[in-house]
């Protein structure tokens, strides 16, 4: 038995499995010798049969939501259900060395995210509720938007226009997400379609350190619903959020009138 593991609050604990789900995917990426759609294949499945054992073991109460596994919808009855991606950012991961892919493990309670952890396994880091790193401040200049680098949306683009920003890319929805911490980016807009897992620990992350998250009309961001699917997210620093809100507003009335 891991005696750390057995006495992690959900703060830990989230952060523990994430860490160690990471060690397990580099393990298996370092050793790989077939070919990369089995490589992420094979991650998926490893990482997810790690976190849905220990998951079972050490919060046995608990539902489960994970990209990877079948939905039991008894999970829309329960207090507490932990929303995981075990891989997130599949295709970066398949493609040595990049380090752009990461797990997510969070923690949803009575309708709210209480606490999750954000695992970059390739950067040798992780983010989460236990110790929340400090975020960026201050108004940027221009703008730095974090954006796909396989599939990015024309919204996206278009409000990048709008407001003189510039577009990074980079893999997945949790690096994105996080790069705004990094000070990377200043913030992540999407509007492609995403799912729970995609977000929720991100989110509880980033919510923690004070950034803000919502949706890009600027309603909440909900967990937990029967239909898992999330369309849409933004995260950005506070400072900036009302204007990207408003500048998206516009945009969507400019399209709607077209």
């Amino acid at each position: 038995m891991d005696s750390d593991l057995e006495a992690a609050d959900d703060h830990r604990l989230a952060r523990l499995l994430a860490t160690r789900a990471g060690e397990l995917l580099l393990a298996l990426r370092a050793s790989w010798e077939g070919e990369a759609v089995d490589l992420k294949n094979a991650g998926d499945a490893r990482s997810h049969e790690y976190l849905m054992a220990e998951l079972a073991r050490l919060r046995p109460a608990d539902a489960v939501l994970s990209e990877e596994g079948a939905d039991d919808l008894a999970r829309l009855d329960a207090e507490r259900v932990w929303i995981v991606d075990p891989l997130d950012g599949t295709r970066e991961f398949g493609e040595r060395p990049r380090d752009d892919w990461a797990v997510h493990v969070a923690l949803w309670e009575r309708g709210e995210l209480v606490a999750g952890a954000v695992a970059r396994p390739a950067r040798g880091d992780v983010l989460s509720t236990e110790e929340p790193p400090t975020r960026p401040t201050g108004v940027p200049d221009p703008i730095r938007l974090a954006v796909s680098r396989t599939r990015p949306p024309a919204f996206v683009t278009a409000l990048a226009e709008r407001l003189g920003a510039e577009l990074v890319p980079m893999g997945s929805a949790g690096i994105k997400a996080t790069a705004v911490l990094d000070g990377t980016v200043d913030a992540y807009v999407h509007a492609g379609g995403q799912y729970e897992w995609d977000s929720a620990a991100p989110v509880a992350v980033v919510t923690a350190t004070g950034l803000h998250a919502s949706r890009i009309d600027g309603s909440p961001l909900q967990y937990n619903r029967k239909d898992p699917l999330l369309p849409d997210l933004l995260i950005a620093r506070p400072e900036i959020a009302e204007r990207l809100l408003a500048t998206i507003a516009d945009l969507a009335r400019a399209e709607a009138e077209a």
